[in-house]
């Protein structure tokens, strides 16, 4: 049996997941979910019902960042791996990704101010920038492990305001975030499924040629 891969398109952590699993061409059971309905096969997996999560062999993967490795340590052909800064890449996931969800869901934190927030989140961008600007990725000459990590949650920044964002100081970020949008390992993993219903036809991904 496919390792089961519980999903949603939409959101960045499972994007990054999706991409991770993609670049390995390691093998899976694509599920995806609706978040306001979710299946109960997701809840019995994982009680805290966020996506996205493996299940492979008995083991249940809850954290997206886990799941890269997981699939990267199986097959790693691009090197994903030797192009990680894990410090970088903490920083996107704790005091970026924070103040973006205040930024972008203003309305459920009682007493956040969301230009507040998003100067805050700002900062973690220009630094991106800074680093840019020396080099074509964040990962160095090549594309790595820490652009993957990194890229879909500054897509989901940029799409809050995406007249402000473009607008703004940091043509190193927006080029890096460009090339990404328009490349074929986005449009990829961003594929339209039904939602997933007990009883379905397994869909495979990542898809073959």
């Amino acid at each position: 049996m496919k390792p089961i891969l519980y999903t949603f398109r939409r959101c960045p952590y499972a994007m990054r997941a999706r991409l991770a699993i993609a670049a390995s061409g390691v093998e899976v059971e694509l599920r995806e979910i609706l978040l306001r309905d979710k299946a109960p096969e997701l809840l019995v997996a994982s009680p805290k019902a966020t996506v996205p999560v493996v299940v492979c062999s008995g083991r249940i993967i809850e954290e997206s960042y886990d799941i890269m490795l997981w699939a990267l340590e199986q097959n790693d052909p691009d090197a994903w791996l030797d192009r990680h800064n894990q410090e970088l890449i903490e920083e996107c996931d704790g005091a970026f990704k924070s103040a973006l969800d205040k930024y972008k869901y203003g309305n459920r934190y009682e007493g956040s101010d969301a230009i507040e927030q998003r100067l805050i989140a700002s900062e973690f961008l220009v630094k991106i920038d800074n680093i840019l600007a020396t080099q074509p990725y964040l990962s160095g000459e090549k594309i790595g492990m820490t652009d993957m990590s990194i890229v879909t949650f500054v897509r989901q920044f940029a799409n809050v305001d995406r007249a402000w964002f473009d607008i703004q100081p940091w043509p190193n970020l927006i080029r890096w975030l460009e090339e990404f949008l328009s490349s074929d390992a986005f449009t990829s993993i961003m594929t339209k499924y039904p939602k997933w219903r007990a009883g379905d036809p397994a869909t495979l991904f990542p898809e073959l040629p």
